[in-house]
């Protein structure tokens, strides 16, 4: 069986793919931040006190798969993120802070740990690092306004960064590709206060978007390295429309700008 590994897979995204690869016959290995995790499950086992932006997270994570035996992994899904809102009257350097690390540092930090263990990922390996259209700096219009710096700045960080290990890994034949998933009802959109424009917004659910971005993955490879797609398309990116065109003229899957 094909072995995947799922970080931040307790909840939303990450534990729908959880189950959907283990549902498909893989097997999966999936972060848990608690030391406590969900009870291990046919093709699905958790690794527990992983926090993708501690600095031992990579070290713990290659720990548990030696022990476990585990020489390649075929995919490896990066869905770890935090989220706090913020306004030019109230920037949050803490905030800041921890969403660099969660949604940059910690995926590209763990990247490299893979990459240096290099039986781990092998030729036709991909890696997804689970992005979001808010890290284009060429989707931002003056119709959504400013704010949210360290949401957005960190997700183009997570691109910059995935686009650099793309290059790295390239000649070893290792698909490095950026993702937005869709716009998910899940408690963090709900925690900032977004559940108010799930319908408007065109939100679906997570087991949608997760079986969305893994038949996606399927068609996923070398050709597509190092680039920035939405599997799910346009309908639910807010300024589609004013920057790319009229919506009934993209394709799905989309593939977005920087």
């Amino acid at each position: 069986m094909p072995n995947v590994l799922i970080v931040g897979a307790t909840r939303g995204l990450g534990a729908e793919l959880a189950k959907y690869y283990a549902s498909k016959g893989n097997n999966v290995f999936a972060t848990a931040r608690t030391s406590n995790p969900p009870s291990n499950a046919k093709n699905l086992t958790y690794i527990p006190s992983i926090d993708i932006s501690s600095e031992n997270a990579g070290h713990l994570i290659l720990q548990f798969l030696a022990y476990h035996s585990i020489k390649t992994l075929a995919i490896v899904v990066i869905t770890a993120g935090y989220f706090a809102t913020e306004t030019l009257s109230s920037p949050s350097f803490a905030s800041q802070e921890k969403m660099y690390k969660t949604c940059a540092i910690g995926p590209t930090i763990l990247v490299t740990a893979l990459a240096n263990s290099p039986s781990l990922l092998p030729k036709s390996s991909k890696i997804i690092l689970v992005s979001s259209e808010s890290g284009s700096i060429t989707l931002r219009h003056e119709s959504e306004g400013g704010g949210n710096y360290g949401h957005h700045a960190s997700k183009s960080a997570l691109n910059m960064c995935g686009k650099l290990l793309s290059l790295d890994l390239k000649e070893r034949g290792v698909a490095v590709g950026l993702v937005h998933p869709s716009f998910m009802r899940t408690d963090m959109t709900k925690g900032v206060g977004f559940d108010k424009f799930w319908d408007h917004g065109g939100a679906v659910t997570p087991n949608v978007a997760a079986e969305s971005l893994a038949d996606w993955v399927e068609t996923f490879g070398m050709d597509k390295t190092g680039q920035f797609w939405a599997p799910r398309g346009a309908a639910d990116i807010g300024t589609a429309g004013q920057v790319l065109g009229p919506r009934e003229k993209l394709s799905t899957p989309l593939l977005l700008p920087w």
